[in-house]
């Protein structure tokens, strides 16, 4: 892993840490900094403002999603169980609302792909992506997810 890689890898989990612990609005861009253990100036050098950030970071959770998880269930459970989401859900719903609701955002054809390598019909993964969707704003546990994604993967 690069240098570069390495710094940016720092700085997306540090300000996950950040969100998990206080919500969007206790992560400045100086918390993330000293949390990522780097300078502001390569913070800056990095991501111009703390909306890059959260971009990144997002971008980030839904290729590592995606990546690791390779069935309709855990990736359910890594959306309920994720400590970010929860804080969020408690400290930020409008935000996470908001960002849930950006139906021309260009991460839903992400989203959507990934979601082709687990559920290979369309109207299934459709209705799987509103599901999820409904667990990042209210989280199931792991026996309601179970039930659940063997019901949609028929």
């Amino acid at each position: 892993m690069t240098s570069f890689r390495r710094t940016r890898t720092a700085i997306l989990e540090g300000t996950k840490s950040l969100i998990s612990v206080g919500g969007l609005h206790k992560a400045t861009m100086i918390d993330i900094a000293d949390t990522a253990q780097v300078s502001r100036a390569t913070l800056y050098n990095h991501f111009r403002d703390k909306d890059a950030v959260l971009r990144a970071l997002l971008e980030s959770e839904v290729d590592e999603l995606f990546y690791q998880a390779h069935s309709l269930e855990a990736i359910a459970w890594r959306i309920s169980s994720d400590p970010a989401l929860a804080t969020l859900r408690r400290t930020d719903p409008g935000a996470l609302a908001q960002m849930l609701s950006k139906a021309q955002d260009e991460l839903w054809p992400r989203i959507r792909a990934g979601l082709e390598s687990v559920l290979p019909s369309v109207p299934e993964r459709e209705l799987a992506l509103r599901w999820l969707i409904g667990q990042c704003l209210h989280p199931l546990s792991k026996e309601e997810i179970s039930s659940q994604a063997a019901l949609l993967s028929r």
